[in-house]
């Protein structure tokens, strides 16, 4: 199982989350792109028009040959670490508390982005595993019995993720490197007896034909996890 995976679905949309990287990595890589893209092809010369260019020629002012086009100034650029800071406190305001929000008023703004955001690739997850069981001979009791285990684990995992949050291990405030980290470990020490209670489920033989099928347990589980029912994160610390 992927803790890659799953680390990244949860550090992204609701603090542990897979969706900070829906508003952030995209745009990250877009500029990435931009700024090593090649220069555009200049369009090829066309023989001037005769009477466009006659008309030109005789309405245009002409330009006064002491007088320069006026310059502007050019853009400033954009260092990688005041990107940087500028993209974390991006994630603040859209994932942090609002002065004064109540818990009603955080989750009635970010309850909807959540579900939005992973509408698709829950959608998309679903039909892999539909497909990948499929090819494993899964049968439906089996399938329930993963789907009575997932609901069991998932409690496990909001318990602790809440838990994360309200410590400052995963904060939508800063980048707690440290915390990730930490609570990452942990995370992954979970989904190793997720990963065991599958195997007491589906067969050796089904796991592998799964898996080789393309189909990934920590992807679907790290998308399928219930985020919006996190709690929202404290109050932004007070400035000294």
């Amino acid at each position: 199982m992927s803790r890659v995976t799953w680390a990244l679905a949860v550090t992204t949309l609701g603090f542990a989350a897979s969706t900070a990287w829906l508003y952030t990595h995209p745009r990250e890589t877009v500029t990435t792109v931009t700024e090593h893209a090649p220069p555009a092809p200049t369009a090829a010369a066309h023989a001037p028009d005769p009477w466009t260019s006659a008309a030109r020629t005789t309405t245009a002012p002409a330009r006064s040959s002491s007088g320069s086009a006026p310059a502007l100034p050019a853009p400033a650029e954009e260092t990688r670490l005041e990107r940087r800071q500028r993209r974390q406190q991006e994630i603040a305001a859209l994932l942090g508390r609002s002065e004064g929000e109540t818990d009603d008023e955080y989750k009635a703004r970010i309850v909807p982005l959540i579900k939005g955001g992973l509408a698709i690739p829950r959608s998309r997850v679903e039909e892999m595993r539909r497909e990948a069981e499929a090819k494993a001979h899964v049968t439906p009791e089996q399938s329930q019995k993963l789907d009575r285990t997932f609901d069991k684990m998932y409690g496990s995992v909001l318990d602790y993720t809440n838990k994360a949050i309200a410590d400052g291990q995963l904060s939508p405030y800063e980048t707690n490197v440290a915390g990730m980290l930490e609570y990452a470990g942990g995370l992954g020490a979970m989904l190793q007896d997720a990963q065991g209670q599958i195997g007491q489920v589906l067969s050796a033989d089904q796991m592998r034909a799964m898996t080789e099928s393309g189909f990934q347990w920590g992807e679907y589980l790290g998308v399928e996890a219930p985020w919006e029912q996190l709690q929202p994160p404290p109050p932004p610390p007070k400035a000294p």
